[in-house]
């Protein structure tokens, strides 16, 4: 194993130990009544020596399928988000960019393929509380992809966006203040 500090080393090998077909979905908190808070999303663990040459402008993994975004920042550091993924396989890019821009309070401009699914949309929203992209975005080298975050904390753990991936406001801010422009990503 190749972990920069004892509590990757840790956390990754409780995940191994407890991740199985039956354990596959963890709630992330429950109501009173015992129902989900919040959406399911499921764990894989992942390795970044599996997916990056190096981590020399730390690495940013995006699993479509368990619903969940992997950082290793330069250091070896490790942290993972629960995020929401694209609606549909036609709507998910799949492989490799890498992060091009960081913003501070976006400003929103649906795509015309967005506004033409659903008609309603703006033409643009400035940036602010009610902004889907939230208090953060990182802008991939994919045309009209990002990570971000959002208000609407319904979206995390599910197939809800028109391709970009976001995380909790608080999360992206996080993840935000941990990467730098050139960080490649992979979307699997």
């Amino acid at each position: 194993m190749f972990f920069k500090n004892k509590k990757t080393y840790i956390f990754s090998l409780i995940f191994s130990l407890l991740i199985s077909p039956s354990f596959s979905q963890t709630a992330v908190s429950f109501n009173e009544k015992g129902d989900p808070r919040h959406n399911i999303f499921s764990y894989r663990a992942q390795f970044w020596k599996d997916h990056f040459k190096n981590l020399s402008k730390g690495a940013i993994l995006v699993d479509t399928k368990t619903r969940s975004l992997h950082y290793w920042g330069q250091n070896g550091n490790y942290r993972i988000f629960p995020t929401s993924v694209p609606l549909n396989k036609k709507l998910t890019r799949l492989g490799y960019t890498k992060v091009i821009k960081k913003v501070v309070g976006p400003e929103w401009r649906p795509t015309a393929e967005m506004r033409k699914r659903d008609p309603q949309l703006p033409e643009f929203m400035p940036s602010g509380p009610d902004n889907p992209l939230g208090s953060h975005a990182l802008y991939l080298s994919w045309p009209s992809y990002r990570i971000h975050g959002t208000s609407d904390t319904r979206k995390i753990g599910r197939q809800s966006s028109s391709g970009c991936i976001g995380l909790y406001n608080e999360q992206i801010q996080e993840l935000f203040n941990l990467v730098e422009v050139g960080t490649p990503v992979k979307l699997l």
